[in-house]
């Protein structure tokens, strides 16, 4: 079957262009595995008209809201392989192929926590990475910053405007000097003993003996992409602070990456 688009991913950003392009009259397609990036967390913050509501719940609104669109069908599976053909792309899932001239790709990424247990299980719940997004929940209780790169110091001098916090450097990072005095303004505890695991709500187990209590975590994942989608088409990609990214360079654009647009 040939689609104008067909998009990878029906999550936020998978949804916010179906909609975009139902409107213009283009005749669309989404393939959506159903792995939202956000479904771990119980609610989401900080969004117009939709502060406090879980994530889930947003997206099925969303999803309800375009399928009126005529022009617009939704597949439930996963696109396990893509390649240029004549007339734009194809599509593969399980079961079946499909065609469009454009392709979005908004497959989303995973994030992949430091390795220490406990805390994956807590992911979304107890444990963070974004501020705006759950700091005003945790009611300006004890707030701990577990390291797993330099990104630590800006989360922990970020974090004090919703709680006092602890920064554990946890062998992965040692602030310098100047870093420290620039924590030291900030009224952030450095506890640079190893972390060993989390327990309870948010209590963090270090190898001196210390369980400290927190009302909440935060750290800073990497994240890698959910879908080979975008290596199979010739797409290059970096390697950044927070995992890798697409290569938007203009000298590496060839007919193919001109019509792919990834989310």
């Amino acid at each position: 079957m040939n689609f104008d688009f067909i998009i990878v991913g029906g999550s936020y950003a998978g949804m916010a262009a179906a909609l975009q392009l139902a409107r213009a009259r283009r005749s669309v397609l989404v393939i959506d595995a159903g792995q939202r990036r956000n479904r771990f967390a119980d609610s989401s913050h900080g969004f117009l008209t939709q502060d406090g509501n879980s994530p889930a719940a947003i997206a099925a609104t969303a999803k309800a809201q375009f399928l009126a669109y005529p022009n617009l069908e939704w597949l439930d599976a996963s696109a396990i392989s893509a390649g240029k053909i004549d007339a734009g792309f194809q599509v593969n899932t399980e079961h079946h192929s499909y065609q469009a001239q454009r392709l979005i790709l908004a497959t989303g990424v995973t994030d992949q926590l430091p390795a220490i247990p406990g805390l994956t299980e807590r992911w979304g719940k107890a444990v963070f990475h974004c501020p705006y997004c759950h700091g005003y929940e945790l009611e300006q209780g004890p707030i701990g910053v577990i390291a797993a790169s330099p990104l630590a110091l800006h989360h922990a001098l970020m974090l004090p405007d919703w709680g006092p916090t602890t920064l554990f450097t946890n062998q992965c990072f040692e602030p310098d000097t100047g870093q420290q005095a620039q924590l030291l303004a900030r009224r952030v505890v450095i506890e640079s003993a190893q972390v060993l695991h989390i327990s309870g709500k948010a209590d963090v187990h270090l190898n001196n003996g210390k369980v400290l209590q927190m009302a909440g975590l935060f750290t800073q994942p990497t994240t890698t992409v959910n879908s080979s989608l975008a290596q199979q088409l010739g797409c290059q990609f970096e390697q950044g602070p927070m995992g890798s990214f697409y290569s938007n360079q203009r000298q590496q654009r060839n007919d193919c990456t001109w019509r792919i647009c990834l989310w």
